[in-house]
């Protein structure tokens, strides 16, 4: 028997163990189409009833608390408990200095984003103030007489 053959086999004898029906269609037969009413009672009434914990043989108890007993405690060595201790607090410094805390900023201060917002304002608008003085003098300038331009030497 091929090893296909017999995961067949194993497929269709677990089938039957549950009550799953087990059949053999001809290639290309179509299967019944299966009603919405019918797909419901089939959800609603489980065929085996849930075992629980609480619903488990006395054996089962029993070496289920007899394995819980003979669990060993954990032991920590002191000596790594303490390197690991060690190890954690210069990690923490070694973060604390990669990553400094930022300076405590009262409420009255304002945030540092919103003071290089208005230092931009404030270089936007001398920049803005003498391009304009530029062009009224540069407007001025040729009403009284044109502009010369320099010869390059």
């Amino acid at each position: 028997m091929s090893p296909r053959c017999f995961g067949r086999l194993v497929i269709m004898l677990r089938r039957a163990e549950t009550g799953a029906s087990n059949r053999v269609l001809a290639v290309g037969a179509v299967s019944p189409v299966r009603t919405v009413e019918s797909a419901q009672s089939a959800a609603a009434t489980p065929n085996t009833p849930v075992k629980t914990r609480e619903m488990a043989s006395p054996d089962f108890h029993q070496a289920l608390a007899a394995q819980q007993a003979a669990a060993p405690a954990q032991l920590v060595d002191p000596d790594i408990a303490e390197a690991v201790e060690r190890q954690t607090a210069a990690m923490r410094a070694l973060s604390r200095r990669t990553f400094p805390e930022p300076d405590v900023i009262t409420d009255d201060a304002p945030a540092p984003m919103e003071a290089a917002r208005a230092q931009r304002r404030r270089q936007a608008a001398a920049t803005e103030a003498a391009a304009l003085r530029r062009a009224r003098a540069e407007r001025a300038g040729k009403a009284q007489s044109p502009r010369q331009l320099g010869q390059t030497g």
